[in-house]
């Protein structure tokens, strides 16, 4: 999926904050796009706010937010970190361009995350429930 507007990008994020987006838009390059929009308006709320929109849009949706499925803290905070480092590192962008990059390097694939994390740590039920640090690099700066 790819973006030509910020106002695509932000109709995308509304949309999932209103759970009116189809599940199937709800890709791995939109999850990033929702991030940086919110991190953008919101700033630092993002953070508290993201993971409440996640988990109700994924029960909007059909899905279940459990120990094994569903809404996932330690991912959820380790995209928005590192999109946040993303949009402090082209300060003032348009919101496709920093998307854009994004995708074009590690974190477009969807196994970026595996560079940090063991899928053992990752996967475990204390990882989908709260924040656990890296246990093979940290995210970068």
């Amino acid at each position: 999926m790819s973006f030509e507007t910020d106002d695509e990008i932000e109709a995308l994020a509304r949309d999932m904050m209103a759970c009116r987006l189809p599940k199937d838009r709800w890709t791995h390059a939109a999850h990033f796009a929702a991030a940086l929009w919110l991190l953008r308006i919101r700033g630092e709320a993002a953070y508290d706010e993201m993971p409440r929109l996640i988990r109700r849009y994924n029960e909007s949706v059909g899905g279940r937010n459990t120990e094994t499925e569903g809404y996932h803290e330690t991912i959820t905070q380790a995209s928005l970190k590192v999109a946040a480092r993303a949009l402090a590192a082209a300060e003032g962008a348009p919101l496709t361009a920093v998307l854009a990059d994004m995708m074009a390097g590690p974190c477009g694939r969807s196994d970026w995350i595996f560079a940090h994390w063991t899928k053992a740590r990752l996967f475990s039920p204390e990882a989908r429930r709260a924040w656990l640090a890296p246990d093979l690099a940290p995210l970068p700066d």
